[in-house]
């Protein structure tokens, strides 16, 4: 209550609407992320999609160029020579593709890389382009030779001219070797079409946002206009009765008079009526009694004292019950707001938020790893409070891609920290065991490594599966562990510099301990290593 002291109702009304004006712009902000979420996860599926058609195109094309080459060759007895027919072959091929957007064009190779047809670019035909590298430094004819040479052919994505812009685009081709005349044959298309199409979508959502704004702006200053209004009518009405009390006062100090309740028009202020007016009319009888004490002065000075000591000992009782509602009411204030924890999703959103605007930068990818720590620390407390009240369910789990998933978390903190994580993963492993206790295994070790792994060090994750068992490794270059029993011990820190709060390998104890997982750790002076071990009847492999 301090807060509101020597505060008008006026003040109050107003720091209640800016509140409710902020919950609307954290709203707002809330629901553009959304939007910018879901376009770029449509975005991700429009260009995969369009790869995925476009390369179907030009494996179709190039099968059809290929199946009319071998045609021609199997007619070769009919030919006068073989150049006659290689001749005319070529020919014929440059006429039958082309498409308005320079693309859909057979390009043909030999092995050499000497061109012999490109309806495009015809002024190059016979030069030898194998060693041609692209400004993305991709040999691009040397690679098309090679993959070419595979069983079903390959394609190869680098950086080349379009005709009908003469600037330099992203393309990919599919090429395949008819083998009979050492030929590699291909064709591509340019990708500078979806990025478009996706501008296209962007520019459209930004108006979109930028209309939905206004519309929420224009409603937020009505309401606002309409909220002030609002205010100015209750402060009056307010004012008003609080006017007709004031008065009453000053007369009732000359006359004793009462209160027309009509005057007063709120119902809270008119319950306040009887209690005033029947404070009045005691008074004015006890002024009436007082002129009536003449001769029994004294006994009614002594009435009228314990009347008072009575008074007093109610207001006594009354300020003491209002003190105890204060105290109540502060105590629940400091439990509320030790309680409130700024959600760490509201830090990584803004983030987000600002690379989407801004793009990369190194003081917000730390920000994003420190977050990303803290967030491994608040699993770690969530467990510990859950763990004994609360029953892991395992299911099956695979194990390969769960533990890139996690890697993948990491790589912007361990990047943060100086460390690469290079990881070694056997494919399609599978595991029975619950999710949140592997991750706590999985983020802990993790989290541990980039902490005490020597600087500009690697980071290896090894898994792997045999004689029906799983390993999981994680090898670091870092100062030797004097006592490997003992960092499995609660709050127990083998570098107390590091920081922390000695959970992480409590936890990942126990869980190892309740889940028959054996766990070894050695440490030398070069290498230490922390492995872990499922047994057969709990884990299996496709």
């Amino acid at each position: 209550m301090r807060q509101l002291k020597n505060k008008t109702i006026t003040y109050i009304h107003m720091v209640a609407m800016i509140v409710m004006l902020l919950f609307i712009t954290l709203f707002t902000l809330l629901l553009i992320y959304e939007k910018y979420s879901d376009f770029d996860l449509e975005a991700s599926s429009i260009r995969k999609n369009y790869l995925k058609e476009q390369k179907k195109t030009i494996l179709f094309d190039t099968n059809r160029v290929l199946d009319f080459i071998a045609h021609r060759y199997s007619q070769k007895e009919f030919a006068k020579t073989e150049k006659q027919l290689k001749s005319e072959t070529l020919h014929a091929i440059e006429h039958l593709y082309g498409r308005e957007d320079g693309t859909g064009y057979i390009f043909i190779y030999d092995y050499d890389g000497v061109k012999l047809s490109d309806p495009i670019q015809p002024q190059s035909i016979g030069q030898n382009l194998y060693n041609f590298t692209d400004a993305n430094g991709v040999t691009v004819i040397k690679n098309l030779i090679e993959i070419s040479k595979k069983h079903d052919g390959g394609y190869v994505q680098y950086q080349w001219l379009k005709p009908t812009t003469n600037e330099i685009s992203p393309k990919i081709s599919y090429a395949k070797a008819f083998k009979p005349w050492g030929w590699m044959v291909g064709t591509g298309v340019y990708l500078d079409e979806v990025d478009k199409l996706i501008d296209k979508e962007r520019e459209a959502l930004k108006k979109e946002l930028i209309q939905y704004m206004m519309e929420i702006l224009s409603i937020t200053l009505i309401l606002f206009g309409l909220g002030w209004l609002s205010v100015l009518i209750v402060n009056n009405i307010i004012t008003q009765e609080i006017m007709t009390f004031s008065n009453f006062f000053k007369q009732t100090s000359k006359n004793y008079d009462t209160i027309d309740i009509e005057q007063i028009h709120l119902i809270e202020f008119r319950k306040m009526v009887n209690y005033v007016n029947r404070m009045v009319k005691e008074i004015s009888g006890q002024k009436n009694e007082l002129e009536e004490m003449n001769l029994s002065l004294e006994a009614k000075v002594k009435e009228k004292t314990e009347h008072l000591n009575i008074r007093n000992r109610l207001l006594a009782k009354e300020k003491n019950f209002n003190e105890s509602l204060v105290k109540a009411q502060d105590n629940f204030i400091k439990h509320a707001i030790h309680e409130i924890n700024t959600p760490l999703a509201v830090i990584i959103t803004h983030v987000d938020i600002h690379k989407m605007k801004f793009g990369e930068n190194k003081y917000l990818s730390k920000i994003e790893a420190g977050t990303k720590m803290v967030a491994n620390i608040f699993d770690d407390l969530s467990y510990m409070v859950k763990k004994d009240r609360f029953v892991y369910d395992k299911e099956w789990i695979n194990f390969s891609l769960y533990l890139e998933s996690r890697i993948l978390f990491f790589e912007e903190i361990a990047l943060g920290n100086h460390h690469i994580i290079i990881p070694s993963i056997e494919p399609h492993i599978q595991i029975y065991f619950n999710e949140v206790e592997l991750q706590r295994i999985i983020d802990n070790n993790l989290s541990n490594a980039i902490k005490y792994a020597q600087k500009n060090s690697d980071i290896f994750v090894e898994l792997t599966a045999n004689n029906n068992e799983i390993i999981l490794n994680f090898k670091t270059h870092s100062q030797k562990i004097e006592d490997t029993v003992r960092i499995f011990e609660p709050f127990h820190q083998e570098e107390e510099l590091k920081g922390g709060f000695g959970l992480g390998l409590e936890i990942v104890g126990s869980i190892c301990k309740k889940e028959n997982v054996r766990i070894e750790v050695n440490s030398t002076d070069e290498i230490t290593i922390f492995s872990y071990t499922w047994r057969a009847n709990e884990t299996a492999t496709t």
